[in-house]
């Protein structure tokens, strides 16, 4: 993370870094949205996932899948969006923090699961309770695993 310490050091240096920093206002609310974008995020992929799982079997999975799926995407662009400026704040620290690294290391993983779980399930889940393969299951139980992962090293970053 090296490389980026000179982007970070601008970046904590700009306006935009006082702004977040030095704020009553925009910091706290960017704080408020990503525990929003959070519990959105959350919700959807821990519902949808439980659902894979074999909970709530009266719920089609294509069905859960097509209605959750919009709600997860918009809380992590929500999350992603609110980190960055919660970052700027204080971007030097944080960026050898291993907390964040964790985090941030979690989030790729969850974002690669999710998109290797649309690609090889999709179209499939219609068939899902009838035959419903291991690894597709595996991912879900990873994507709940990971995504309570981010929620921890995010939380703990206050205290470390």
């Amino acid at each position: 993370m090296e490389f980026l310490l000179p982007w970070a050091e601008r970046l904590e240096a700009s306006t935009f870094g006082a702004l977040m920093r030095n704020s009553e206002l925009f910091y706290p609310a960017a704080n408020l949205l990503h525990l929003v974008g959070l519990v959105t995020l959350l919700g959807a992929m821990g519902l949808l996932d439980l659902r894979l799982l074999g909970l709530a079997r009266e719920v089609p999975p294509e069905v859960a899948s097509r209605r959750l799926t919009p709600f997860a995407i918009a809380g992590l662009l929500l999350l992603l969006s609110t980190g960055f400026c919660l970052f700027a704040a204080d971007a030097t620290p944080l960026l050898g923090n291993w907390l964040l690294q964790t985090k941030l290391l979690l989030v790729g993983l969850g974002i690669i699961n999710a998109l290797l779980f649309r690609a090889l399930w999709n179209g499939r889940l219609a068939d899902w309770d009838r035959r419903p393969p291991l690894l597709g299951r595996l991912q879900a139980a990873l994507s709940i695993l990971i995504w309570c992962g981010v929620m921890a090293a995010g939380r703990l970053l206050a205290y470390v």
